[in-house]
């Protein structure tokens, strides 16, 4: 009898896994501070400060790995454009300036943001994903 049920409930937990969708980005949803998990498929160096936090007037600031920045962003529904205006300039070892660079240049390519699984999925016009985000 007990195998049966413990089956059962294996394969309702499998399926369950599978059919977790992305969803739209709310205005509630996106606002606060999200740390930096992955760049495109790869995940970011350890202990990276990277964060983004998005506010309630449309402005975004953050951590690059190295340096601050802050700018705007604009969210309509899914569709999300990011423009990064200003960024402080400090020198950092060569990994996280590289990964620097690399966050500098995914976040105008940005075009939609979902949730999925818990996390904020940045992604560009074809559906690539840019940028994995978790709630700080």
């Amino acid at each position: 009898m007990r195998k049966p049920t413990l089956l059962a409930l294996g394969l309702l937990s499998l399926s369950a896994c599978q059919s977790m969708t992305a969803i739209p980005v709310t205005s509630a949803s996106r606002l606060g501070r999200w740390h930096i998990e992955r760049l495109q498929e790869r995940p970011v160096v350890d202990f990276s400060p990277a964060q983004l936090t998005f506010n309630a007037k449309n402005q975004l600031s953050g951590n690059n790995s190295c340096n601050y920045f802050s700018g705007s962003y604009q969210l309509n529904g899914q569709q999300l454009q990011i423009s990064p205006a200003t960024s402080t300039m400090k020198a950092c070892v060569d990994e996280l300036m590289q990964q620097e660079q690399q966050v500098m240049q995914l976040l105008p390519l940005v075009t939609k943001a979902v949730i999925k699984n818990g996390k904020l999925l940045l992604v560009d016009s074809h559906d690539n994903s840019l940028l994995t985000l978790k709630r700080n």
